[in-house]
């Protein structure tokens, strides 16, 4: 029977940062993904995703994106990969708003962990948005919060680079290999692989919307898993949203039920503008999802955003859809297994965990090596779901 000090299970945004940082500090890491990662078949992938420090889920979690940063860094100057692009970052809502994000009172949440933390920040009107961001056709009363430190990451490249460092510090790495299930013992875990039989002391459960059927119907239902879709569409003039003229933004509309969020034209004229919103009610498996995207799909986000948008054409590039992973609260789970404390799981989700997971995986390594956590882990325990 093969072993390994420990598994990471599932090589995604966190499964590839838990990796790396166990090789780092010279520990035996056997680290599985069923596919080859990076891949377009979890929640790690759309050639983008936003970074910023300021957070208005929760104000524990600016820490992890503040420290993600210096993490990116670091692995750029090693590795030489283009990870973190800074564009700064707008967030537009207003007291008539009718689109919300993944809590109440984003925006005022944002404004406060930002007054919190000391990160750099300006507070927008209408007029000054307008002004700076004509490009935006925002309503009257809508407001403004800007980040200029904030940008976005390139989630193929983060995930690759993690794991090229992983190897580099000595784990090995397995790709289309599919563990079928685990076994908790008293002195270590059997996980048992399309491939093999492997005890561990430690494992590391970063299976992304694979993670409910894994641990079982008792804890696999507190997580549910939804289908969301990224559009990339046309615009007539593509100056003004290149990255020098255009940040990332959220969006909490007038008028929609559902907020949007996108990036800068990253790829030119020929790319578009990469656009999205987030839908909360059909959920799916990762084995069942429809990962095709209709052209009613298509043609209803257009629809949804058209007016918010200076020269947007109804022409779309592209369209490719990813899963989140959605707790109740939208919050992370981050803890031991309630049966067994030699099993991790990281659940870093609900559509906002990418920024995040650099300094979770140094937070898994953490816990996994039972060294003392650089921060409370309490609010990610599975236990305040039960």
């Amino acid at each position: 029977m093969a072993a390994s000090e420990f598994i990471v299970l599932g090589l995604g945004a966190m499964g590839s940062a838990a990796a790396f940082q166990l090789a780092r500090r010279g520990r035996e890491v056997l680290a599985i993904d069923q596919f080859s990662p990076p891949h377009t078949f979890g929640s790690s992938h759309g050639e983008t995703r936003i970074t910023r420090c300021a957070i208005g889920e929760a104000p524990y979690y600016s820490p992890l994106a503040l420290r993600s940063h210096e993490i990116w860094r670091d692995i750029e100057a090693e590795t030489g990969a283009n990870l973190l692009t800074i564009t700064g970052g707008l967030i537009l809502s207003s007291p008539a708003r009718t689109a919300r994000l993944h809590v109440d009172d984003f925006f005022a949440n944002t404004v406060a962990a930002a007054r919190r933390y000391g990160i750099a920040h300006e507070l927008l009107d209408t007029g000054q948005i307008r002004r700076q961001f004509p490009q935006f056709r925002v309503r009257d009363g809508e407001q403004g919060y800007f980040e200029p430190g904030a940008g976005f990451l390139r989630p193929e490249p983060c995930v690759a680079a993690q794991l090229q460092l992983a190897k580099r510090f000595g784990a090995e790495i397995r790709t289309n290999e599919r563990v079928h299930r685990f076994e908790p013992l008293a002195d270590s875990v059997l996980v048992h692989t399309s491939h093999d039989t492997i005890r561990t002391q430690r494992l590391i459960l970063c299976a992304g919307p694979w993670l409910p059927q894994l641990i079982g119907p008792r804890y696999g239902a507190l997580f549910r898993i939804l289908r969301q879709v990224l559009f990339w569409f046309g615009v007539r003039d593509a100056g003004p949203y290149r990255p020098e003229n255009c940040p990332v933004y959220i969006w909490e509309l007038q008028g929609p039920d559902r907020a949007i969020y996108g990036f800068p034209a990253i790829d030119g004229p020929a790319g578009g503008i990469k656009i999205a919103t987030q839908q909360y009610e059909t959920t799916t498996t990762p084995d069942s999802v429809e990962r095709e995207v209709s052209p009613s799909e298509i043609s209803a986000m257009h629809r949804l955003i058209a007016p918010f948008f200076a020269g947007l054409t109804d022409h779309c590039i592209k369209a490719v859809t990813c899963l989140y992973t959605q707790t109740s609260d939208s919050g992370f789970v981050i803890c031991p297994h309630p049966d067994s404390d030699r099993v991790i799981i990281a659940s870093p989700c609900s559509g906002h965990g990418f920024k995040h997971s650099a300094a979770i995986g140094e937070l898994l390594a953490d816990v996994a090596t039972g060294a003392a956590p650089r921060m409370d882990l309490s609010p990610f325990s599975l236990s305040r779901l039960l």
